[in-house]
């Protein structure tokens, strides 16, 4: 198994650079307000700790699809990140008791803009009906407009619109398809909580994650298969993982790096705002829904909390031999 080989290149700071406005410590309640920086920085870094020599990929060369791997850390739309987020990541990578105070100003209307491009353009609307080429008119002054009541408190989620999709097994998976505007400020919040997170996730996961894939977690499997001396396959799977994982502990879980609490206050608002269902509103009182631009990445944080501290900390101290570990979103195979 290995993970993605990634670099970092630091440019030297610049006079009148602000730091990233992040806390000291876990106690840290000092909340910065400043301007997120225009530059544009590589932001590519491999997480290491926690994996096995066969995870990160000293014992073989990397196969071709891998072997290539940027040496920037792009948003979705292939873009760089700004100097104020390379702040962040940095911050994030030095010190892992580091709880970040001061965030939201990173969401700018740039990176509004940048997330707002990043979207599918034929995706379907929700429950308000509004395009993707709908909302492209007229694009700055809604940028604007919305900018402007995320930092005020002003903006409100609006529920689901729920749609249900056929398995294969015959099944209906439930659907959640959000507001334009909702999947607009979610994205941005990712691109910066990302910048922290990918600092902490471990080597074995793959899934939802920038620069990552299910070829490399097939990859990866494969490899342990074919060159380890395997006596168990477990392969597993969570039932109903995203409709069924406990809201408090996934924002308990957020808590122990992000310390904004308007941040915290939007990702709750996403929680909370339901599901509309042939007209009618619903409460999910559990769960984040699966469709959203943000679920997959707090699903991936729950996880990191709820699964791959535990089984790294449990196959190096209490298991007989060596256990490879390769998680995709729910699924795992150790």
């Amino acid at each position: 198994m290995h993970e993605n080989r990634e670099t970092s290149e630091t440019p030297t700071a610049q006079p009148g650079r602000r730091s990233a406005g992040e806390g000291q410590s876990h106690k840290a309640r000092v909340y910065v307000y400043e301007e997120s920086h225009s530059g544009i920085l590589p932001m590519n870094h491999s997480n290491k700790d926690g994996t096995s020599p066969t995870e990160s990929g000293e014992e073989r060369p990397l196969i071709k699809e891998n072997a290539r791997q940027p040496n920037t850390y792009p948003t979705q739309s292939g873009k760089g990140v700004s100097q104020g987020l390379a702040d962040v990541r940095k911050a994030a990578r030095e010190n892992k008791e580091t709880k970040f105070t001061a965030l939201l100003h990173h969401l700018t209307v740039d990176l509004l803009r940048e997330s707002f491009y990043s979207l599918k353009r034929k995706a379907a609307p929700g429950v308000d009906g509004v395009t993707w080429q709908g909302y492209e008119d007229g694009l700055e002054d809604r940028l604007t407009d919305l900018h402007g009541r995320v930092h005020r408190g002003a903006y409100r989620a609006t529920p689901s619109r729920r749609v249900y999709i056929e398995k294969e097994d015959g099944r209906q998976r439930p659907l959640a398809v959000p507001a334009l505007e909702d999947k607009l400020v979610q994205q941005a919040v990712v691109t910066i909580l990302n910048q922290i997170y990918e600092e902490d996730f471990l080597g074995f996961s793959y899934g939802f994650r920038p620069g990552r894939s299910q070829h490399q977690a097939l990859d990866a499997l494969s490899y342990a298969l074919l060159k380890k001396k395997v006596n168990y396959v477990l392969d597993a799977d969570i039932r109903g993982f995203f409709d069924n994982l406990d809201k408090s502990w996934l924002v308990q879980f957020v808590e122990h790096r992000v310390a904004d609490p308007r941040i915290l206050r939007l990702i709750q608002k996403w929680l909370n705002a339901g599901v509309m269902e042939e007209g009618e509103w619903s409460n999910t009182k559990t769960g984040s829904p699966q469709g959203s631009v943000v679920s997959p990445l707090l699903a991936n944080i729950y996880l990191h909390y709820a699964f791959d501290l535990w089984v790294d900390v449990w196959r190096k101290k209490c298991a007989q031999g060596e256990v490879v570990v390769v998680r995709y979103a729910d699924d795992s195979a150790p």
